[in-house]
């Protein structure tokens, strides 16, 4: 037993060099078990805003080709980049496909995803020629440092909403609390309590526990209430499971459509393909950069060894949505709860990856788990990620503000790549007009230029619709 043992470590460390990330198989499984509960919840809310309208996808369908495709590229970026680093179908950027490309632009979803693999591919080419990591390497390190932080407050505000603490205002008022009598909420605030003490007396797997605890809190409450609590957001959610097995169902698979253009036309077209390109250029850019200041990956300028290859799986993620109908993949920031758990190399994203593999016959495990649950970690991780704004020149206004732009603007619009553009179009221009010319790097003028043009698409388009 003892020689095969060793031969299997052997294996891996030789394939992840955990030796040298200063890290052990166990930590590395527990980081991706962290990662993959943190991130279980897009299992039911992809299919859930696919699945939103008249033309919406049936859930079971939806919830299959996510879990697949968050599985594979999962370990793929594991395997080819050696980073514990999670993908699968991003936030926000299914929200395009399915109230702007298929609501507001009356695509059928096939001829969406079409949009979606389009998008991928001419991503995957930006980043074969390398244009996609020289943009990034062109990024400040202050302004990469503001990314990251905003990043975590982005998915603060997300793990507060997710726990009913804030919901949207009433009367003119932007956000409001939620209501502070539900036992949901009573259960997050325990939750969080708990996350919290463990975090701060640095026990190893702070947030797997007070994910798993608080689930089976959920249970208990939920059953005691007679297991209604959690309806509205799963049949499952906080119920001891009726089944283990659930068979997949791979109709979605290949179901796409390049017809989009003689709908839309021409320029219609190219805009909407340019719209979601630009989402997620910028989006897994500030991901990968804030993961790898948490990991510690980064170099002395800044920036992330081997990025192409996170980038080139990441871009191959937004192909394989399209092509599964699961809406673009990316890379996840909850990724971080398994690096503050110990992840350091790609063994913890194959483990995640597996795990969404394994979601294709067991989700009604991967269902139980309530939002409240999972909110705590998200709001813990932003608070760890917050912590690198003490390094900001807060004394040099004209890098300090656009940093505090990126901070602010990502959280309050709830959109990454809106809080980048507002860092880099500041930066470009207060920069201009220091006179400091030669601290702007071409690239970053250029991708401001873009980002100008992004946050003209709108007006244009209505200024359009007017004339």
């Amino acid at each position: 037993m003892t020689p095969r043992i060793t031969g299997r470590r052997s294996l891996l460390e030789r394939r992840f060099q955990l030796s040298a990330r200063n890290t052990t198989p166990r930590r590395e499984v527990l980081g991706g078990i962290t990662t993959f509960l943190t991130m279980a919840y897009i299992l039911f809310v992809n299919p859930a805003i696919l699945g939103a309208g008249e033309q919406g996808l049936p859930f079971a369908q939806v919830l299959t080709v996510t879990a697949l495709v968050a599985g594979v590229m999962t370990i793929a970026m594991g395997l080819v980049a050696n980073y514990p680093f999670a993908i699968a179908a991003g936030l926000g950027l299914n929200a395009v496909v399915a109230f702007q490309l298929v609501g507001a632009q009356g695509l059928s979803y096939p001829e969406a995803m079409g949009v979606v693999l389009t998008e991928g591919a001419i991503l995957t080419v930006l980043v074969l020629t390398g244009f996609r990591e020289a943009v990034l390497n062109a990024i400040p390190l202050e302004l990469k440092k503001a990314i990251g932080a905003g990043i975590g407050l982005f998915i603060t505000i997300i793990g507060f909403a997710n726990s009913g603490i804030v919901v949207p205002g009433a009367e003119g008022s932007l956000l409001a609390l939620g209501d502070l009598d539900s036992t949901r909420i009573a259960v997050f605030v325990v939750g969080l309590l708990l996350t919290a003490v463990l975090v701060a007396r640095r026990v190893a797997g702070a947030l797997l526990i007070g994910i798993v605890s608080t689930t089976g809190l959920a249970i208990v409450v939920n059953l005691l209430a007679g297991g209604e609590l959690w309806a509205e957001v799963g049949p499952e959610t906080a119920q001891v499971p009726a089944q283990i097995v659930a068979l997949p169902d791979f109709t979605l698979l290949g179901a796409l459509s390049f017809g989009y253009p003689a709908k839309l036309g021409i320029l219609a077209a190219v805009l909407a393909v340019f719209t979601l390109l630009l989402a997620d250029f910028f989006d897994t850019m500030g991901t990968a950069i804030a993961l790898g200041n948490e990991g510690g990956f980064l170099d002395e300028r800044g920036r992330l060894p081997r990025m192409d290859r996170v980038l080139v799986v990441d871009a191959l993620g937004a192909v394989a949505g399209g092509a599964a109908s699961a809406s673009s993949a990316t890379t996840y920031i909850e990724s971080a709860s398994g690096i503050e758990s110990g992840a350091r190399t790609g063994l913890a994203s194959v483990v995640t990856g597996l795990l969404f593999l394994a979601a294709l016959l067991l989700s009604p495990l991967a269902g139980v788990i309530p939002p409240e649950a999972t909110a705590p970690a998200l709001i813990l991780v932003g608070f760890l990620m917050l912590s690198v704004t003490r390094d900001l020149p807060w004394d040099d206004h004209t890098v300090a503000i656009p940093a505090f732009l990126t901070l602010v603007v990502m959280p309050f619009t709830f959109s990454i790549t809106d809080g980048i553009g507002a860092g880099f179009v500041s930066y470009t221009v207060i920069k201009l007009a220091s006179g400091r010319i030669r601290d702007i790097h071409w690239m970053m003028a250029l991708s401001s230029f873009f980002f100008l043009l992004y946050f003209s698409l709108e007006p244009l388009r209505r200024l359009g619709a007017l004339w």
